[in-house]
């Protein structure tokens, strides 16, 4: 990857753009629509968002404000658990596009899996929640359809029942929490892996290991981080509504990390895990 608007090609041949502006916690209202406008001003062409963020009125107000003509833009948001199953997921679909106020979306992702603890038909919800899924991307509301925070159990058994795969998985993933299996076996299956909180929920930026080695390239820990989700092979999520932050983050492509300090990274221990997987994930756990 050499530049902000290099891609990633989905199994259906979609393009993403490598690195993508998170909006996390950002409130609706000015400084989501704000924030927005100031990364598609710096050159991201690659917005995420989530049903549950409760900002993407804010966020398509962003996008039309920029100028920007809707085909040069890859919209992300996710479906959240309150709207499981076909009936209520095909529903949400169109909250989402609503709000975003646009006529399709990039990509849709399911936000967390149902699991055997919330209904023993786990497996049946998460079967039917697709089934929208599907439908919508036929009929062309969505170009790429995908999953978040699926492990090997929740993907096997969506796609024993399911007639179009995932093409996407987005998990945690930074360094201190690379999760190395399931990252390996979403790949295996095609998908494309999407890390969100490459930072750690900043818990990684005050590191030694990490800080060492943004000496050693002359870039910030952000920087290191940023990049070193990059190198392996992950789309990367970036998030801030600093002005200034929001502009170092793309200065990712004009340095490598070399193989030694990749490897260094990855043997790191944890750090920086929010603690949140699919079976015990608290109710306000929105990433």
């Amino acid at each position: 990857m050499n530049k902000l608007t290099d891609t990633f090609s989905l199994s259906n041949g979609v393009e993403v753009p490598c690195v993508g502006y998170g909006t996390y916690l950002t409130p609706n209202g000015e400084v989501a629509k704000n924030s927005v406008m100031l990364a598609l001003e710096a050159g991201y062409r690659h917005i995420d968002t989530a049903f549950a963020y409760g900002n993407e009125t804010a966020v398509g107000e962003g996008i039309k404000a920029s100028g920007i003509s809707r085909d040069k833009i890859f919209i992300t948001t996710k479906h959240w658990v309150t709207m499981r199953g076909y009936e209520k997921a095909s529903e949400a679909i169109d909250i989402s596009l609503k709000n975003l106020g646009v006529d399709y979306l990039d990509l849709y992702l399911i936000h967390w899996p149902c699991v055997e603890k919330v209904s023993p038909e786990w497996k049946e919800i998460n079967a039917s929640t697709w089934k929208a899924f599907e439908e919508a991307y036929k009929n062309g509301k969505i170009r790429a359809i995908g999953v978040s925070n699926f492990q090997k159990k929740h993907y096997d058994a969506l796609a024993e029942r399911c007639e179009i795969l995932p093409m996407v998985n987005q998990i945690e993933f930074h360094p201190g929490y690379t999760q190395p299996e399931t990252v390996a076996y979403s790949q295996e299956k095609g998908m494309l892996v999407q890390s969100f909180s490459p930072l750690g929920c900043g818990a990684v930026l005050g590191d030694e290991t990490l800080a060492a080695i943004a000496k050693k390239y002359n870039k910030s820990v952000a920087q290191i981080c940023l990049r070193f989700v990059l190198q392996s092979g992950l789309n990367v999520l970036t998030k801030s509504v600093t002005p200034e932050r929001i502009i170092e983050n793309t200065k990712i492509f004009d340095f490598e990390l070399t193989a030694e300090d990749m490897a260094v990274i990855s043997a790191m221990p944890e750090l920086g895990f929010t603690g949140w997987l699919p079976e015990n994930a608290p109710a306000d756990a929105i990433v």
